[in-house]
């Protein structure tokens, strides 16, 4: 062995004591490494011993500090950091945040560990189970032993519920066809206990305002059969009478402009509305009382229930008006059985302006800023309308690449007025808990490409949103209008343009005006699934109904023009499907598939530029440039020398998976495959090979690459670096590059190494 071979073992050697944690260890301290549990004894069977192993092995206390192959590199950072003089800056951080204090064997409390288990064992039926306690000492290091020998588990025979005539008891018996006590499963702690809350929140759904959960108990028979046991529900016989006793909604009492002040309700009293079923005392005659009207559920004599109690209070909420919201019912002085509904609403400024500035870059090498300034009225209109007006002016430049020098400078002015109704002449109800609301929005931008062109947009839209329930949402604009005009458009951009004919699509005037829907549904919400969905759907109809009353049809040569400008007339649907799958701990599975389709008919012979479909980028194929891909096998970085074209088509194909999982506290990393193109619908002289067909399969751009994500909290920075393995435009057969990477070929690298940095994550 050459000496450099020994400094190496060395080397090795000292890491490997200072990352196992046992050196510097108090004198009187032993370095705690786990607990094993040993499930023995044939009275259970040994799929069952398994599962109580794992249950065992989760519930044992305290937990050992991480490792890794034998290394605990937390405890070793924390050591290292030493004392911080502050608790602020990088070396509190650094041992707080990252590193891990050391757990030592002193802190086990055997006795303990043995009465959890022994009790877990009893609370899931296993009665009359044995446990035992013991250590193990390695050097500077010990490990706990129990041992658990469970005897058969107790199954439930029967299930009996109160059989008596009261108004409570026949409540509870009524919820027995949905209880989640079954015959034959094992006895369970726990499932008596939920079963005690599912009755709770039913009979909360029947006017029982009072009722709890404790008021209930399961008795437990185990003398009934072998190894069975019988559960008899039981209403306590000390159960309040106001808890036995149904209610129904009597008065309902608003206060939308309550302040903490004690004699703000004094105050406010000496001024109120009577409006249907309301009471509204709001002495500044701050809202119209039909908000309340449409927000609260709740009726003069409804029968109280927990849902209509829960979704007023989200309607309140989701109105965006209110700062705080609190509610309380209390029993009715004037007549019995009946709730009186008090809603204390304190309203948030009804004014304000924002400013941010913001810092942004993209895979196309542009780098920038923008200043935004929004103003928002809350209650325009005394309905909790919100209207808001905003402008924002940026920069973008390019600091290398093909668009040095071609600098972007936009500003522009945005208004929205949101109504928390639906504008309609039909009536429409939901039932959900959040407020169907009506959008309508005015704006203006102008764009300057140094050198190139200025174009100037307009547009418009008015439409409704609304919530079935958290997982499912749709908004309808009944028409959303764009009048976009180009400026200044440059020699140099004409000359682009006579050897690109496609880049003059960028520059045509456009009027885009019809109906849109969408439709999205998610669960991600949802957190202890394990599988977990998006799905959105979007439909956009441009110039349908106009185009079918004035007969426009462009081959024909009746094109007809608003405002001296062809209006478009297509038809266009977008998918997007996102599935994640949790693989333990902190790590994830995530998939995303986008499919795309869009036709030009009628006054129209192609989708206007910007309702076509793109791919690359930061948020897309990470392995290409925005908007570099395609259409089909076509290389649009062949047709000029001197600028970019953004490359557009009819049909979009998309599919990306990654992997992610968290490497230290709050860095988490990511591997990922991209995969997809886009396509034209028919064939253009100027681009061969963009014309989708049979084989488009074969014209996938395939791209790989790994990146990390720092989540603040806040927001996630996440920074990709990515490269293609796969490239559409090459000849068939060598499309497939996966054996020309090279990372230590400077210019492969420059040809084909992406960095993409953004904000939050790609899906």
């Amino acid at each position: 062995m050459n000496k450099n071979s020994i400094l190496y073992l060395l080397f090795i050697l000292l890491f490997a004591g200072a990352c196992s944690g046992t050196k510097n260890l108090p004198e009187d301290e032993l370095l705690y490494t786990g607990a094993t549990v040993k499930v023995e004894g044939d009275a259970t069977p040994k799929k069952e011993r398994k599962a109580l192993k794992a249950e065992f092995e989760a519930i044992v206390r305290p937990k050992p500090n991480s490792s890794f192959l034998g290394f605990r590199p937390k405890l070793f950072v924390y050591k290292i950091a030493g004392t911080p003089k502050k608790q602020k800056g990088f070396r509190y951080w650094l041992k707080t945040k990252v590193g891990e204090a050391p757990v030592y064997y002193s802190k086990v409390d055997l006795e303990y560990n043995k009465l959890v288990l022994q009790n877990h064992s009893e609370n899931n039926g296993y009665f009359n189970t044995r446990t035992a306690a013991d250590s193990t000492r390695h050097g500077k290091k010990a490990e706990a032993n129990y041992t658990v020998i469970p005897k058969r588990q107790y199954r439930i025979r029967e299930i009996k519920f109160p059989q008596d005539s009261t108004i409570l008891s026949t409540a509870v018996r009524d919820t027995k066809n949905r209880t989640l006590l079954k015959k034959e499963e094992g006895y369970s702690l726990t499932t008596i206990k939920e079963e005690r809350l599912r009755i709770d929140a039913r009979l909360k759904e029947k006017g029982f305002y009072y009722f709890n959960p404790d008021y209930l108990k399961v008795q437990v028979d185990s003398t009934v059969a072998d190894h069975q046991v019988d559960l008899i529900v039981k209403v306590k016989e000390e159960t309040p009478a106001l808890s036995q006793t149904q209610y129904r909604i009597n008065d309902i009492i608003v206060y939308p402009n309550y302040s903490i002040n004690a004699n703000s309700l004094v105050a406010a009293s000496a001024s109120f509305v009577k409006h249907n079923d309301m009471t509204i005392i709001d002495n500044e005659n701050l809202f119209k009382p039909r908000i309340f009207d449409r927000t609260l559920y709740f009726k003069k004599d409804d029968l109280y229930n927990r849902t209509h109690h829960n979704l007023s209070l989200n309607r309140l909420v989701n109105l965006g008006t209110f700062k705080f919201v609190k509610n309380e019912f209390k029993v009715a002085d004037t007549i019995g059985n009946y709730l009186d509904a008090y809603y204390y609403l304190t309203p948030l400024p009804k004014k304000s302006i924002r400013v941010e500035v913001l810092a942004k870059t993209n895979s196309a090498n542009y780098t920038g800023t923008e200043l935004n300034v929004n103003w928002s009225n809350r209650n325009v209109f005394k309905g909790a309308e919100l209207l808001t007006i905003s402008a924002f002016g940026g920069l973008e430049v390019q600091v290398s690449g093909v668009n040095n020098g071609f600098n972007v400078y936009r500003f522009g002015t945005e208004a929205n007025l949101v109504w928390p109704r639906l504008i309609t002449p039909f009536h429409f109800e939901s039932s959900g808990g959040f407020v169907p609301k009506t959008k309508a929005t005015l704006g203006y931008e102008f764009q300057n490409r140094t050198k190139l062109y200025s174009l100037q947009t307009f547009k418009g839209s008015f439409g409704y949103l609304w919530k079935e329930n958290e997982r499912k949402e749709h908004q309808f604009n009944i028409t959303e209008i764009t009048y976009a005009s180009p400026q200044n458009v440059t020699p140099l951009y004409q000359e682009q343009i006579n050897a690109n004919p496609s880049l003059g699509k960028v520059i045509e005037k456009q009027l885009i005006f019809g109906p849109t829907y969408s439709y999205t549904y998610t669960n991600t919400m949802e957190k202890r699934r394990i599988n977990s969905f998006y799905y959105k759907a979007g439909l956009d109809l441009a110039g349908n109904i106009a185009g079918l009353a004035t007969g426009a049809n462009l081959e024909k040569g009746d094109t007809i023009k608003v405002f001296s400008v062809p209006f478009s007339q297509f038809v266009k649907v977008e998918n997007e499907f996102r599935h994640y799958l949790k693989l333990g701990g902190e790590r994830q599975l995530a998939s995303r598939v986008i499919a795309g389709a869009g036709f030009a008919y009628g006054n129209s012979n192609e989708m206007p530029f910007i309702k076509q479909f793109f791919n690359g980028g930061t948020n897309s194929i990470r392995a290409f440039r925005a908007r570099s891909i395609g259409p089909g096998s076509f290389d649009g970085s062949t047709t000029t020398n001197t600028f970019l074209a953004d490359q557009s088509g009819d049909l979009k194909l998309e599919f990306s998976t990654e992997y992610r999982a968290k490497i230290y506290d709050i860095v988490k990393g990511a591997l990922f495959v991209d995969a997809g193109n886009i396509w034209l619908l028919k064939d253009n002289p100027d681009k061969p090979g963009a014309k989708f067909s049979k084989d488009f399969l074969k014209e996938f751009a395939v791209g790989v690459g790994a990146g990390l994500r720092f989540d603040f909290s806040f927001l996630v920075l996440r920074t990709d670096l990515a490269f293609p393995i796969r490239k559409p435009y090459l000849p068939e057969g060598n499309r497939w590059v996966l054996d020309q990477v090279s990372f230590g070929n400077s210019s492969w690298r420059n040809e084909n190494l992406v960095f993409n940095l953004a904000i939050g994550y790609p899906f």
